[in-house]
């Protein structure tokens, strides 16, 4: 997983100044050799090969001030789709030229490559189609817009059409809803909630199973999840920690006193109430959430409380 760090390495004493400047630019960490080092760097005791695999994975961003060969060199054992990828930028010594090599779009490079060249009163070499014919990139505006592509392999078709002139289809909904074009590229908001209650020490997997199976019953894409809320009883509860973390999303709990002033209508368990607190968890949870997470005064319940075996689940939407 990704923690949004950006990472510079350099391989001469000119670059190493200018990479230092840029990572005090960006909030970024320097890497560079014992020859090369400047103070406010960080050394790297490994090879670049060693250094490239170990940010590759994690970091949002790598960015080298170097021949572009040597960037290209130590990152191509690494690279495996431009959803996954990092933004690769590589800068000369002088900061004449700024190369987005990879994830132009969905990583971001183009965009940063900018940044970085309006800095260094360089030019930013990027040399993707939509962006030299200024037209909207689909991954791109995707991802500035909170977007998830479910099938990436329709983006070259897509982008494609765009450059053509041609009309594309794009469904940006939470919806499983039927191809409504020939070509459909879906982009899936994140404005949902799984709100979930389950029995102590539950098993991750069947949990797993019961939310998926939930969310398919319920009619929407996983990708559209923003996040997984309980109660704060539930809050090292291994099943509901590690759905949240295979999925990617933020893990929320509240204390029962907080969902009981949840506004709503919803189904109430004497039982429930006797054991946690508050009358219903799951629900009460995915509404305060999606009130929380939307920095809204209202939100959508789009599914009510379903039992699974030893495992509850319901879903609200975020509105905005």
């Amino acid at each position: 997983m990704k923690d949004g760090s950006i990472v510079l390495t350099a391989f001469t004493r000119a670059g190493a100044e200018l990479a230092l400047k840029l990572a005090d630019l960006l909030g970024g960490k320097l890497f560079v050799s014992e020859k090369n080092f400047v103070d406010g760097a960080e050394l790297m005791t490994g090879s670049l090969s060693d250094w490239a695999g170990e940010y590759f994975n994690k970091s949002q961003a790598m960015i080298f001030v170097c021949a572009c060969g040597i960037a290209v060199r130590a990152i191509a054992p690494y690279i495996k789709s431009k959803l996954e990828d990092p933004a690769v930028i590589v800068i000369d010594e002088k900061g004449q030229f700024v190369i987005p090599v990879l994830s132009g779009h969905v990583g971001g490079a183009n965009d940063l490559a900018r940044k970085i060249a309006s800095f260094t009163h360089g030019v930013p070499f990027v040399t993707t189609a939509t962006d030299v014919n200024n037209l909207v990139a689909v991954d791109e505006w995707a991802v500035k817009n909170d977007l998830i592509i479910e099938n990436p392999k329709l983006i070259k078709e897509v982008s494609g059409a765009v450059l053509n002139h041609e009309r594309v289809g794009v469904a940006i909904t939470e919806q499983n809803i039927k191809t409504p074009w020939p070509a459909t590229l879906f982009l899936r908001p994140k404005n949902l909630i799984l709100g979930a209650g389950c029995k102590k020490d539950f098993e991750p997997e069947k949990f797993e199973q019961s939310a998926l199976k939930f969310l398919d019953d319920a009619g929407v894409s996983p990708l559209s999840l923003k996040a997984v809320a309980s109660i704060n009883i539930k809050a090292n509860e291994a099943a509901l920690i590690n759905f949240a973390a295979k999925y990617n999303l933020e893990f929320l709990t509240f204390k029962a006193e907080e969902l009981m002033s949840v506004p709503g209508d919803f189904a109430s368990s004497q039982k429930v109430l006797e054991v946690t607190g508050a009358d219903n968890v799951c629900e009460r949870a995915a509404a305060l959430a999606a009130l929380r997470l939307g920095n809204s005064q209202d939100y959508i319940l789009m599914r009510s409380k379903t039992k699974f075996q030893g495992v509850t689940c319901a879903l609200a939407k975020i509105k905005n």
